[in-house]
């Protein structure tokens, strides 16, 4: 309701006259339902090791499970792609962004840790033989100075004795040829500059995980002044298969050759709420970039807890971890993949039968995609999922140790990550679809706190900037739905100035002693 309307509404109120309070109704269930996590949408070879994770630490298994298929989407990266079309170069480059909303102290970061150990073990493995490499290369290159000081005495005197100075440099050029030091093997980094990605991306083509303990810094680090090529730079980093050039006055140009980063985080409820409010409101957040996170869950907190205090399942955790090593170790050809050219990557397709229930899906996305029926926001997201499916669907074939075509168990399996995760993505927007009731359960809440006193102005509700309630024309529809629910009446107060509008909370809400009842809330 405009504030047009709300003061039309209060204007025709009686002005003087107390009303008789009814009794206040139920403010609307919090958030709608999202789908529980099935431990058979992961691969074969993942699945008991999550659910040793969740038990263990008593967690969604959500949490567990999206940090495993990020980073395993990161370790193929660009080796091997897949092109979902029969008869078509569209080529999606399986890199994922993933994301996992709860409470502090909903367990997100050390679940998060565990997921992605075993990449963490792949680095540090490759670290170590960084190390032995540099030593060798360093030894050498005290053999190289020694060869190159010969060298330049015997080029000395061929050109004394007038030899011509083009042949010369052709006979030494194996001799003078400057060898570059080992090129380190990354896999996941913590915080890097966009500069500094683009040389780790160089020597890593394939591509890394960006692995961020808490992704509302990162978020609203990009939208700092000067940060805009930094945001260019991750939303063509999303899609893996482009290319980005960098110009600077200390560092000069760096060309990356092949953008491709994987992305995984946690976030809180709130400070996510505040985003995507000041996304979907037209600012500088409204390019797209949350829409990326396609792998984004907000599951419900386990009911029950119980204390586990036992070890780690050992032969799960190993089956586990060798997939990644297999996957680090992946041979293209031995796998059946093609390449066209050389600057192109191997890809994999669908077989027969997978295509069609692939295309048969895609179809259905696409008419819900242009109905018109959905909010921008949403829409948005969605429209991810034409290359989260694909991507999904060659993890699990991969993982599972697939060989040649993708098939339709791993299709499947990936069209169900697909519903599981708008279930998700519906209770992410659902601040947006249904603005007005939300905001209703933060200033009805608000209400119970004691935060607001009986006869509060419009402006005492949004002046402090609540999350939720930080535009007027919000806190005017969230006082619309809980006049509806007897919660607040307006009541017109005259002054020697200009009349003002106050809204009465129901006295039914407060106790006697003046503090606040507990919540009706259904």
């Amino acid at each position: 309701m405009s504030i047009e309307t709300l003061n039309e509404t209060i204007n025709k109120a009686r002005p003087g006259k107390e009303a008789n309070w009814p009794d206040p109704q139920p403010l609307p269930d919090g958030m709608p339902p999202v789908e529980p996590f099935a431990i058979e949408l992961l691969p074969r070879s993942l699945a008991p090791w999550i659910s040793d994770i969740s038990e263990r630490l008593q967690c969604p298994p959500d949490y567990a499970a999206i940090g495993a298929m990020v980073a395993l989407a990161a370790l193929v990266g660009r080796q091997i792609a897949i092109r979902p079309k029969r008869q078509d170069d569209w080529t999606v480059v399986p890199n994922l962004w993933g994301a996992v909303v709860g409470r502090p102290g909903m367990l997100k970061t050390p679940t998060l840790q565990e997921a992605t150990r075993p990449l963490i073990t792949l680095e540090i493995k490759a670290k170590e033989k960084h190390e032995k490499e540099l030593e060798d290369f360093k030894a050498k290159s005290v053999v190289d100075k020694a060869a190159w000081g010969i060298a330049e005495g015997r080029i000395k005197k061929r050109l004394k004795e007038g030899a011509n100075a083009e042949t010369v440099a052709a006979e030494f050029s194996d001799v003078l040829k400057a060898e570059t030091p080992p090129c380190r093997r990354r896999y996941v980094t913590n915080d890097a500059t966009v500069e500094k990605l683009g040389e780790l991306l160089n020597e890593n083509p394939r591509g890394i995980l960006v692995n961020r303990d808490e992704l509302m810094g990162w978020l609203t680090g990009l939208e700092r002044d000067g940060r805009e090529q930094d945001r260019a730079f991750y939303l063509e980093a999303w899609n893996g298969s482009g290319r980005f050039t960098y110009d600077r006055i200390g560092r000069g140009t760096i060309d990356i050759e092949n953008v491709c980063l994987s992305l995984l985080g946690g976030i809180q409820p709130g400070p996510l709420a505040q985003y995507l409010e000041a996304t979907v409101q037209g600012g500088v957040a409204d390019d797209g970039l949350l829409q990326r996170f396609q792998m984004l869950v907000w599951p419900d907190p386990p009911r029950n807890w119980r204390d586990v205090d036992r070890w780690r399942d050992g032969a799960a955790r190993s089956e586990a971890y060798a997939a990644f090593e297999r996957l680090d170790a992946i041979d293209p050809v031995a796998i059946g993949a093609t390449c066209d050219d050389a600057s192109g990557p191997w890809y994999l397709r669908f077989e027969q039968d997978a295509q069609e229930a692939f295309s048969a899906w895609r179809v259905g996305l696409e008419e819900v995609l242009r109905s018109g029926s959905l909010h921008p926001a949403l829409e948005a997201h969605l429209a991810k999922y034409r290359s989260l499916v694909p991507s999904l669907a060659l993890i699990i074939h991969l993982a599972d140790g697939g060989i040649g075509a993708v098939g339709h168990v791993a299709l499947e399996r990936a069209l169900k990550w697909a519903a599981y995760l708008e279930s998700h993505a519906l209770r992410l927007y659902d601040n947006v679809l249904r603005s007005d009731l939300t905001a209703a359960r933060v200033l009805g809440q608000k209400i119970l706190e004691g935060r607001l006193a009986d006869g509060f102005t419009l402006r005492d509700a949004y002046r402090p900037q609540w999350a939720g309630l930080s535009h007027r024309e919000t806190v005017a529809a969230a006082i619309e739905v809980l006049e509806d629910l007897d919660w607040l009446q307006p009541k017109k107060q005259e002054s020697s100035g200009r009349p003002k509008i106050v809204f009465r909370i129901n006295p039914k809400l407060i106790s006697k002693e003046g503090k606040p009842v507990p919540s009706p809330v259904t």
